[in-house]
């Protein structure tokens, strides 16, 4: 599964497929580029449910959704300083994770870096398995969970969806998915097939690791950079209430399997809790100006589209607050934009 990075065109070798796992300059693979798709637009769903600021309730469920991948979970244990800089990490990735849905024509563009953020993160885990992240079924599960919280997101915060409205942000996030360049091998055919995909992982393929419960865990939390103010007994104080709150959000997501996996359990009373806090998000995004709760580059591709900037308008890319310790800044697998 490791990658020989300076070849032509690098292999993902145990994928157990002939498909090419695309890096910088490599021709795409067949159904990638070469036939793409327009890009998803202000009338999809997509549009809709994605970009929004609650979706940072989902922020540890998704972190550690896809961190229960045995391989995911061994790349960033051993390769993100995510746990160093957790706040900023978060923020600033929405950034380009967000441009492959709302950059229009250039969210292929997009899509190929925070694919090429990926090219060197490759190794070893605890038990002997060698890992890439550039696996096709690696990256494509990293997808699937913010497919399915965006699911999640319309169900619980958004007032719900139809069969068809299901149905149709599946078709929706293989478009967003083929942004990527990336082998679709591993993306189901139909809606059906993603349930029974999802189903099987997170029955029989994930895993209790390390860096799931360490997402779970907020209370080593550093502040982020503009809350240095804030003193340090008022942080441990916030981070208690936040602890007990974004873990009560978190579990309320998760499959019962998973539930199972990670030892927690859950009530009808605590459903019932769940299902009132999501009731009332909902009211929220209801009465809230809608541009109050868009993501900057979501908000931006909206003022593209209807014509309130123009079309060629340079993207939105993170605040200088954001950005990763000075250290890291010249390294390939970070988003680090000039600002």
């Amino acid at each position: 599964m490791t990658q020989d990075t300076s070849a032509a065109c690098p292999a993902d070798s145990d994928s157990g497929s002939d498909d090419a796992v695309v890096a910088t300059g490599c021709p795409v693979t067949s159904g990638g580029y070469d036939d793409l798709p327009a890009a998803l637009g202000p009338d999809s769903l997509t549009w809709k449910y994605f970009g929004q600021w609650t979706g940072l309730f989902q922020g540890p469920w998704a972190g550690s959704m896809q961190n229960m991948h045995p391989q995911l979970g061994a790349a960033v244990q051993q390769h993100s300083i995510f746990f160093l800089e957790r706040i900023p990490r978060l923020l600033r990735s929405i950034y380009p994770i967000g441009g492959v849905v709302f950059d229009g024509d250039r969210a292929p563009q997009t899509g190929a870096e925070v694919r090429d953020y990926h090219i060197g993160i490759k190794g070893v885990d605890d038990q002997g398995r060698r890992y890439s992240a550039l696996n096709p079924d690696v990256f494509y599960w990293a997808h699937a969970t913010f497919f399915k919280s965006t699911l999640l997101a319309a169900e619980r915060f958004h007032g719900g969806l139809t069969d068809d409205q299901r149905r149709q942000l599946f078709d929706e996030h293989v478009t967003w998915y083929r942004m990527y360049g990336m082998s679709m091998r591993p993306v189901p055919g139909s809606w059906e097939e993603f349930e029974q995909y999802w189903d099987h992982m997170c029955r029989n393929v994930l895993e209790n690791t390390w860096a799931a419960r360490e997402v779970l865990d907020l209370t080593t939390m550093p502040k982020h950079p503009s809350l240095e103010w804030v003193p340090d007994w008022a942080w441990r104080l916030n981070l208690l209430v936040m602890q007990r709150f974004l873990v009560f959000m978190t579990v309320g997501l998760y499959d019962e399997p998973v539930r199972e996996l990670m030892g927690f359990t859950w009530s009808p009373r605590q459903e019932w809790i769940h299902r009132r806090v999501g009731n009332v998000l909902h009211l929220a995004t209801t009465v809230l100006p809608k541009r109050w709760l868009m993501h900057p580059r979501k908000r931006s591709a909206m003022d593209r589209a209807v014509g309130r900037a123009p079309a060629d308008s340079p993207l939105v890319q993170t605040p200088a607050r954001n950005l990763p310790p000075a250290e890291y800044r010249g390294q390939p697998q970070f988003y680090c934009p000039n600002v």
